[in-house]
């Protein structure tokens, strides 16, 4: 039998045309001075930041961390506060649109930075979600090349400085529970897991090598080095492993169980000092619009009526005799919506988003003008992190063009896969949603930096669920049963405005949460369980889903409706994405001067 191991790292490879996305050139002097702040910003940031350097696949600080330390954040508020007041040096009248735009857009940022800068305690150091520990992992086996010597001494110094590391987030998560903010009990065990599955292999106990081993005998063996320095680099490495990195580990997990016993069960930031004003801002922040929690709830509510009545519509297609709920468990248990559980099973589903993703790049001329460079690859997520991971997600490629953006999924449990959401999550992640929308921004030249790497939920995973539309419109959800897949999806989406305003504004209990997607979900229980999970540990987030893809479709009705005949959807795309991410009253700026200027190309 095939190890399991050999279809978790296998990939497939689709390529992307190359056709160039937009440039935008300095036009005036402020241009130039505004600029050469934003730059110069941007390049602090990254001095600060290791981490994000490997990321965008600078190899510069490869043997360090990010400062995590509070004192570390105090500088960063005070040299934002110091950035706020050179703001008010630029001449806005004396700026290009493209650059007035930037000054607003980094306005904006900073006056938010700084006003939530309070609640910087309320956001929990590390859940299941995300954190320090996970972060190492990631950073070290998919943005720490070894191409040489250097490549692998900065490996190494980074294994023994996981220990300081993971001292810092022990003293956060000690500043924190002394405020009495924690996560509820539920997050420590599945903080705790993927920490515990870091140390199995070699040189820890159990069978092969533990994770991180593997990934720098790999490298190394595959690095242009003589034998005799190999063989040292590896010692070395195994030593820091056995180090400062186990240390690390232990010290972070011993934590956790303390503080674990102390946990209650208590979901909802509500329940945090000054809760409900924190959850406000919260929303406000990802969905960039001052919502109210009880019209995001009772939007959710209208939402999930309106998916449920559609759902029903293809049972009449497909011809199932039943209510919605006898059809929801047919879709949960019917084998023909499912990969098997076996290592075969799992190959044939990253075939299948191979061949859907050939399928959709093939097209996707259709859908714009201007296309990404990148390619973008279908990758299972990998063994040490899948039973905690989320079921897909995408990561952009560095930029230095060494790696692929990558489409990830989890291949844990295949019950957990129904291969009628395939589609519409692979468009939502790779094309034409996050890799098209991610590296669009990323390849842009002559915008600022803090622009095309911003991080903008609405507008990002707005995008993402508006992409689940698109190919539906393109005839390609030719299937019922793959069109009901992505109203699921849909339909997860306008819950998760229901379920976050509920746990964190109406006082929801964790068990109601999940208690209301079993009811209205097909779904299972234990994924409707993860999902509310998610919710609990980032609050707001969740709701940027669903306003993002709402404001989507509201402008492009709008251009339709003022532009009539000479509305064209790839320009209107082109548009959207041709600014890089904006907050969403941004972007309704931006459609109506297109609008305005008669729907010719960005």
């Amino acid at each position: 039998m095939i190890c399991r191991r050999h279809f978790i790292g296998s990939a497939v490879l689709v390529g992307a045309t190359l056709i160039a996305p937009p440039v935008f050139a300095i036009q005036t002097d402020e241009d130039a001075r505004l600029d050469a702040f934003f730059e110069a910003i941007f390049q602090r940031s990254l001095d600060r930041s290791p981490t994000r350097q490997s990321a965008l696949g600078i190899r510069r600080d490869q043997d360090k961390w990010d400062d995590i330390g509070e004192a570390r954040e105090l500088e960063d508020h005070k040299l934002r506060q110091a950035d706020r007041a050179v703001l008010k040096s630029f001449d806005a009248a004396k700026l290009s649109p493209q650059a007035a735009l930037s000054l607003r857009m980094f306005a904006r940022s900073t006056e938010l930075a700084l006003r939530n800068f309070k609640w910087r305690n309320h956001d929990y150091v590390m859940t299941q979600m995300g954190g320090v520990h996970t972060r190492v992992p990631s950073t070290l086996t998919n943005s720490h090349p070894i191409m040489n010597k250097a490549d692998a001494e900065a490996y190494i110094k980074r294994l023994d400085a996981v220990a300081p590391l993971m001292a810092q987030a022990v003293e956060r998560m000690g500043t924190q529970e002394a405020k009495g903010i924690r996560p509820p009990r539920f997050v420590y065990g599945l903080v705790i897991e993927p920490c515990l599955n870091l140390l199995k292999g070699a040189p820890f106990a159990g069978e092969g090598d533990s994770p991180i081993l593997a990934d720098f005998r790999g490298k190394v063996a595959k690095a242009d080095l003589p034998d005799a320095e190999r063989a040292d680099l590896l010692a070395r490495g195994t030593a820091a492993l056995q180090g400062g990195f186990a240390s690390g580990y232990r010290a972070l997990i011993a934590h956790l169980r303390a503080a674990e016993a102390k946990a209650d069960e208590t979901a909802g930031v509500w329940k945090l000092p000054d809760g409900q004003t924190y959850y406000a801002a919260q929303l406000e922040s990802y969905t960039t619009l001052p919502l109210k929690a009880a019209d995001v709830h009772a939007l959710g509510l209208r939402e999930v009526a309106s998916i449920h009545d559609a759902m029903r519509a293809i049972m009449k297609q497909v011809g199932f005799a039943g209510d919605l709920p006898a059809f929801f468990a047919f879709m949960r248990s019917d084998p023909r919506f499912y990969h098997p559980d076996t290592d075969a099973g799992r190959a044939a589903y990253v075939a299948e988003a191979g061949a859907l993703l050939g399928e959709i790049r093939a097209r996707q001329v259709e859908l714009f003008e201007h296309l990404p460079k990148a390619p973008v690859e279908v990758r299972a997520i990998e063994a040490w992190r899948e039973k905690s991971a989320p079921k897909a997600h995408y990561r952009n490629p560095p930029q230095d063009g060494s790696a692929p953006g990558i489409f990830y999924i989890n291949l844990a449990d295949m019950k957990a896969q129904p291969r009628y959401q395939l589609a519409a999550t692979l468009y939502h992640e790779a094309i034409p949603g996050h890799h098209v929308e991610t590296c669009i921004a990323h390849e842009m030249e002559g915008l600022p930096k803090f622009r095309r790497f911003a991080s903008i939920a609405a507008f990002s995973e707005g995008w993402g669920l508006y992409s689940e539309l698109l190919p539906k419109e393109m005839g390609l959800y030719a299937d019922p049963y793959s069109d009901f897949g992505r109203l699921s999806l849909s339909l997860m989406r306008a819950c998760r405005l229901v379920v976050d305003t509920g746990i964190h504004s109406l006082q929801w209990t964790r068990e109601q949460g999940i208690a209301y997607f079993d009811a209205n979900m097909p779904s299972s229980h234990y994924d409707n369980q993860r999902e509310v999970e998610r919710y609990i540990v980032i609050p707001g987030q969740a709701t940027s889903y669903y306003i993002g893809m709402q404001k989507i479709i509201e402008l492009r009705a709008r251009a339709r409706a003022g532009l009539g005949a000479r509305f064209d959807l790839r320009r209107f795309h082109d548009v959207v994405l041709g600014a890089g991410p904006l907050p969403l009253p941004l972007l309704e700026e931006r459609i109506e001067a297109w609008i305005a200027g008669g729907g010719q190309s960005a």
